[in-house]
C-alpha cells in the first residue's frame, strides 16, 4: 500500500501526464479523478483503474487524499483552491497561470495568507535534467555573477509567459523582481482560456539588479519546430564569465571558462520521457514538502503569486507608458480591460 494518496480534479488531456508520472514515484499513487461530465471522468478512470467522481467535494471527503491536482481552466483557480482549504487538504498543484484576474489574484493572495494547504503551480519543466543542469552551473559560481536573462516563448503570456518566468527566476535564485518596464500589442489572444494580448514585451529589473528581456508572441525568437509557437520556449542566462541557453524543443548550452558542454532535445520520445521524469520530479517534492516545510518548491503559490504580479504590472506599465515599481503595486481591478481599450483606440 502506498504512502501517499493522489487525485485529480479535470480530466483533458493534461491529465494524463500528472498520473502517468505516478510511474516513477514508490510511495504514492493516484486513487481517482473528477470531472463533471461522465464522458471525460470515466474514460479516464477506466484507463488507469482508478475510481471516477462528478463532485470534487465528494471525491476530497471519500478518497481523502494528501495531493490533489487541479486539472482545469484558469476561471476555475479560486473556486477550487478555495474548497482545498476548507478541506485541510495537504497538498494541492494547479495549472498556470495561477490567474487571470485582479480579483481572482486579490482573493488567491489572501488565501495564500491563511491556508494551511500547501500549493504550487505546475511549472513541470523547472526540474527537467537540462534546465536543471543549467541551474547547477550558475549556482556553482563557475560562470561568475549573473547579470542578465534573456527568456522568451512563442505563445502569449498566459500560454506560456509564466512558464519561461518561473524557469529564468530560477536561474536567478528566485529573487523577486522590482520594476517592469513594458509593451503589448495585439487582441486576438484577449479571449479564450488563457486571455492575454497576443505580444508583449518587458524588460524586469531585479533585487539583486540582475536584468531581464522577456518576450511572448510573434516576436519571441525561433526555436524548435519554426511551424510551431508552442514550441518556441527559451530561457538563457548571462553571466561574467560565461552563460548558458535552454530550448525547450532545441539545443542546450552551457559556456564556461573550463569550456562548452552542449546537446539538444532529442526527438519527440526523448521529450516526452523527459517531460515525465521532470512531472515526477515536481510530484516528489510536493511530498518532500509535506514531510519537510523547509523544503518548499520554487513554484510555491507566494512565488506564483509574485509572478502574477508581475504580469499585471507589464499590462499597467503598457497601459500608463511608464516602468511600474513592484514595491508599492497594487493593480487596477480593471486593468486587462483597460489594457484592450488602449489596444484597439
Amino acid at each position: 500500500m502506498s504512502k501517499y494518496r493522489a487525485a485529480i480534479i479535470g480530466c483533458g488531456g493534461r491529465s494524463r501526464p500528472h498520473i502517468q508520472a505516478y510511474t516513477h514515484i514508490d510511495a504514492a499513487e493516484v486513487v481517482a479523478c473528477c470531472a463533471p461530465t461522465p464522458t471525460r471522468r470515466d474514460p479516464l478512470a477506466a484507463e488507469f483503474g482508478i475510481r471516477a467522481y462528478a463532485d470534487p467535494r465528494e471525491m476530497i471527503e471519500k478518497e481523502k487524499p494528501h495531493l490533489v491536482h487541479l486539472v482545469t481552466w484558469p476561471d476555475t483557480r479560486v473556486e477550487l483552491m478555495s474548497l482545498m482549504a476548507e478541506l485541510d487538504v495537504p497538498l494541492c498543484t494547479v495549472e498556470k497561470p495561477i490567474a487571470v484576474a485582479v480579483a481572482d489574484w486579490k482573493a488567491l493572495c489572501a488565501l495564500e495568507e491563511k491556508s494551511t494547504t500547501r500549493f504550487a503551480v505546475c511549472h513541470q519543466f523547472r526540474w527537467q535534467p537540462h534546465i536543471v543542469k543549467c541551474r547547477q552551473a550558475l549556482a556553482s559560481g563557475a560562470l561568475g555573477d549573473l547579470k542578465f536573462l534573456d527568456i522568451s516563448a512563442g505563445m502569449n503570456i498566459s500560454g506560456q509567459g509564466t512558464h519561461i518566468l518561473n524557469y529564468g527566476m530560477s536561474l536567478n535564485q528566485d529573487i523577486p523582481v522590482t520594476r517592469v518596464f513594458g509593451a503589448a500589442s495585439g487582441t486576438a489572444g484577449m479571449i479564450g482560456g488563457h486571455p492575454a494580448p497576443d505580444t508583449t514585451v518587458g524588460y524586469l529589473t531585479f533585487a539583486n539588479d540582475v536584468r531581464a528581456l522577456w518576450n511572448n508572441g510573434p516576436t519571441a525568437p525561433t526555436c524548435g519546430d519554426p511551424s510551431t509557437e508552442w514550441q518556441h520556449v527559451r530561457v538563457a542566462a548571462h553571466a561574467a564569465r560565461g552563460r548558458v541557453n535552454f530550448e525547450e524543443f532545441g539545443k542546450w548550452k552551457i559556456v564556461s571558462p573550463e569550456g562548452t558542454e552542449s546537446g539538444d532535445f532529442g526527438d519527440m520520445e526523448t521529450w516526452m520521457a523527459n517531460n515525465l521524469r521532470a512531472q515526477a520530479a515536481f510530484h516528489q517534492a510536493m511530498f518532500t514538502w509535506l514531510e519537510d516545510k523547509t523544503r518548499i518548491p520554487g513554484t510555491n503559490l507566494k512565488q506564483s503569486l509574485h509572478e502574477w504580479q508581475v504580469v499585471l504590472a507589464l499590462y499597467t506599465s503598457a497601459v500608463e507608458r511608464r516602468p511600474i515599481e513592484i514595491a508599492d503595486f497594487d493593480p487596477p481591478e480593471d486593468i486587462f480591460q483597460q489594457l484592450e481599450v488602449a489596444l484597439t483606440s
